[in-house]
């Protein structure tokens, strides 16, 4: 290892692969495990937690200390690269093949920044089989770096507060050190994040939203399918939920307060526990956010990871992609300590919601549901606001309006076009089309001359 990576490391801050001591401690062998039982990292001596570099000497009694805390963690971890580097001790700790590795106060893995104890559950949940290869860490053979979006990267670093700047000169360099890139080849992790066109290397990776008018999945009033990097699904599917539930003001002091009907903090938690948790190996699907009007829905294919019991969900933190997940801890859009389920039902009741249900099947599917208060569907309820009523009845009918205005500009501009073209051009669903279709008939807005099969639409003059 150069200085120029070393510098690279602390620039980047601690992480997954990364580890600061600012001094040598006896304790280092609960990081040593931690790396072992997880996918091997680098622990630097003489790095404060912040980046600072305080300094570190690799004598020869130090290094014996070092191998000496391997060889007596049980399996015995072979570490074959202690290096003085600059004032820096750096020792590369490499995956283990006998998991799981203990050490004098137990097992230990690594988690986003974390080395954190586990407990029997833990162990028991992570180790029961046999990890394979994951799906984020395989190399993609037909992307090259090439193909990486440097605005991405950036967009990253600047996120995450990271003080670097990608080029094409230090690109392939950063995403090694990010645990992207491993022998010249770019892993699907990397595919997922920053490449220019996800689609293209990656069809499968794609967040499809949909708000319905009633609680089921038959009338479609808006649709959005998210075909970009993971950050900006996140992103535009948080957007989504936001355009489609209902918030209210409140001046505190001098200042307004917008509130939502469910926590926002809630629903981020969601989506990106559906993103980190994804089994991104499995095409034809995608992950799935759906508005109806007492609900909203998150769901991502791939139920619960590997070697986690039902009897462990929400107690046991397993992350089906670390790597991922990493990325996202550095961005800070997720906890450290995988807390997310547990967090989502504690907004949701200091909201004075129902908690969200979680159903667990191929599927891992989160549930939250909308207050009556302020819910799209009439009801008889007593306490109803009227006024909250109707400010979201317009807003559905709004949104209703812009819909079939869209459609009518499609029938104009061809008007021999089919509900299937139709489809396509407005991204609704069949019955959505369908429903659209049949209301812009029953009000006189078009009409359809000749057979539906070589037929074609008439909008009359009046529109």
């Amino acid at each position: 290892m150069r200085p120029e990576n070393i510098k690279l490391l602390i620039s980047e801050g601690e992480g997954l692969a990364v580890e600061f001591k600012e001094k040598y401690s006896t304790k280092i062998d609960r990081d040593i495990t931690a790396f072992a039982n997880s996918r091997g990292g680098i622990i630097l001596l003489g790095v404060t937690d912040d980046g600072r570099v305080t300094g570190e000497t690799l004598s020869n009694q130090l290094k014996a200390e070092i191998l000496s805390l391997a060889r007596n963690c049980d399996p015995h971890i072979s570490l074959t690269k202690i290096s003085q580097i600059g004032g820096v001790v750096a020792l590369e700790i490499p995956e283990g093949h006998e998991k799981p590795y203990s050490c004098s106060s137990g097992y230990f893995r690594r988690l986003d920044a974390v080395t954190q104890k586990m407990t029997q559950a833990e162990i028991r949940a992570v180790f029961r089989e046999k990890r394979d290869i994951s799906f984020e860490s395989l190399p993609h053979y037909g992307f090259k770096l090439a193909d990486i979006s440097l605005k991405k990267i950036n967009a990253f670093l600047a996120e995450s507060k990271t003080p670097l700047w990608a080029t094409r000169n230090n690109a392939g360099a950063l995403l090694a050190s990010l645990e992207i890139m491993h022998k010249g080849k770019v892993n699907n992790s990397g595919v997922l994040m920053f490449a220019r066109n996800v689609g293209h290397f990656l069809p499968q990776s794609e967040l499809i939203c949909g708000a319905y008018k009633g609680t089921n999945k038959t009338y479609i009033y808006d649709r959005k399918d998210i075909r970009g990097d993971l950050f900006t699904q996140l992103n535009e599917g948080l957007a989504f939920i936001r355009k489609h539930i209902n918030v209210r003001s409140e001046i505190r002091e001098i200042d307004r307060h917008d509130i939502y009907e469910i926590p926002l903090d809630a629903l981020r938690e969601a989506v990106v526990n559906a993103i980190i948790h994804r089994d991104y190996s499995v095409s034809g699907t995608s992950i799935y956010v759906s508005v109806y009007d007492d609900r909203v829905e998150i769901e991502n294919p791939g139920g619960l990871p590997v070697g986690l019991p039902p009897a462990d969900f929400g107690k046991t933190s397993v992350r089906r992609n670390l790597i991922i997940a990493d990325l996202f801890h550095r961005m800070g859009k997720v906890e450290r300590i995988g807390s997310g389920i547990k967090r989502m039902r504690d907004l949701m009741r200091d909201a004075g919601l129902k908690a969200p249900d979680f159903e667990i099947t191929s599927f891992f599917r989160s549930i939250f549901y909308r207050s009556p208060k302020y819910s799209l569907k009439r009801t008889a309820a007593p306490d109803r606001e009227p006024t909250v009523e109707k400010t979201v009845e317009k807003t559905v009918e709004k949104t209703v309006e812009k819909t079939t205005k869209k459609l009518l500009e499609f029938i104009q501009q061809d008007p021999q076009i089919t509900q299937a073209e139709l489809q396509v051009k407005s991204g609704l669903t069949r019955r959505g089309i369908e429903w659209n279709l049949k209301k812009l008939k029953s009000s006189g807005m078009i009409r359809r001359i000749g057979p539906d099969k070589g037929g074609r639409w008439e909008v009359p003059k009046s529109n």
